[in-house]
């Protein structure tokens, strides 16, 4: 008994969410032999986990979230032969359309792994408009999945391994060895709470504490006739002033000063003008961000317009139908990773900007090593 509450079962390791970093936390400690057991209130992975484009965009990264995205490309990789989902080492596109973002790429180039392109490569790539196109580059290291079935997936493979889910499950408080939950107490050696933005919900004095908020994003998905498949992920000008590696320079605060002069109205989007095709041909565009600590749920037809407007003037393509649109929520704080190790045993863990997928499962096997005192997985176990 803690606090007078008294245990129903124990685990070595209990974890809170079921979204990409607490599959990751429990991925780490199943593969230790640690007995694991994950609370969710949902009755599967539903959140920002599966909200997304399937991007991971480890190239863009630079200091703590390249080496946690590096760590999990080989995580991702091993998990898709394991569990059996589609993956595929595609690489990404970026198309220029201004030589400013030549400009930022060829910076970002010199310390490898971009490869320049020209056009008429870049067009042999991607079913893109000829107008306007100037250039792009290769990102060699990343990854492409289908969010929607590789989460479903890592969960059946972790339970063949022993993670017992407990879904439609939520935890109403924590402490040092146990968790409180809505069908009782659960007493273990350690706990995880990978909530994402919903920390606050139940650590709130840890989420005011660091400023979590809310980031609310639009995104679609569209069906449409294109004359060749789109060979990777595709990035824009839009891009590059959102990821680590390339806004960071000089160069890109000059293309961001003309994005934002030349559209004023996308700029009002917080836009990330992106693109994947997934395996059934069909592709999701987006995306468009507001932060909030309490996003409303309401989502302006502008953004959807601006996605398609923007499609149409970029790829060779055919009428787009739209088969859904929806609303992601990620945790957005000033730093790009929450990890607090306030309450002894507890360990919160969140990505904050928007690059969960990508850094998500790394950022869950090096803390928790850390934090717990684990030696490293051993090679070649599941």
């Amino acid at each position: 008994m803690i606090g007078g509450w008294t245990f129903r079962d124990s685990a070595d390791l209990i974890v809170v969410g079921s979204g990409i970093v607490g599959l990751g936390a429990a991925y780490a400690a199943v593969r230790r032999g640690l007995r694991v057991v994950v609370v969710d209130r949902s009755d599967a992975p539903v959140g920002a986990t599966i909200r997304n484009f399937g991007h991971l965009c480890i190239g863009a990264q630079t200091g703590e979230a390249r080496r946690y995205a590096d760590s999990s490309r080989d995580i991702w990789l091993r998990l898709s032969r394991d569990a059996g989902f589609w993956l595929r080492e595609s690489g990404t596109l970026v198309a220029a359309r201004h030589v400013d973002e030549i400009a930022v790429l060829e910076h970002a180039a010199q310390d490898g792994g971009i490869r320049m392109l020209d056009a008429a490569e870049l067009r042999r790539r991607a079913p893109l408009r000829v107008e306007g196109l100037v250039g792009g580059a290769h990102i060699e290291t990343d990854l492409q999945t289908d969010p929607r079935a590789a989460a479903p997936a890592i969960v059946r493979h972790l339970t063949s391994l022993g993670v017992e889910f407990r879904f439609r499950t939520a935890a109403l408080e924590v402490a040092t060895g146990a968790v409180r939950t809505t069908r009782g107490v659960i007493s273990a050696g350690a706990v995880v709470v990978a909530a994402n933005h919903d920390v606050d919900q139940l650590l709130p004095e840890v989420a005011e504490r660091v400023g979590i908020e809310r980031c609310a994003l639009d995104m679609m998905r569209i069906a449409a006739d294109l004359p060749r498949p789109l060979s990777a992920p595709l990035l824009t000008g839009w891009s590059l002033v959102r990821y680590g590696r390339f806004a960071e320079s000089t160069a890109a605060q000059a293309l961001r000063e003309r994005l934002h002069a030349e559209r004023p109205d996308l700029a009002a989007l917080d836009l990330n003008q992106m693109y994947t095709q997934l395996p059934d041909g069909t592709l999701i565009l987006g995306d468009s961000h507001a932060t909030a600590t309490a996003p409303p749920p309401f989502q302006p037809e502008a953004a959807f317009a601006a996605f398609l407007a923007e499609a149409e003037a970029l790829f060779e393509i055919g009428a787009p139908r739209v088969l859904e649109r929806w609303q992601g929520v990620y945790a957005k704080g000033p730093q790009e990773f929450l990890v607090d190790r306030g309450v002894e045993g507890v360990l919160v863990l969140a990505a904050t900007t928007g690059i969960g997928m990508t850094t998500g499962l790394g950022l869950a096997e090096e803390n928790l090593t850390a934090a717990f005192g684990w030696t490293p997985a051993m090679e070649g176990t599941p």
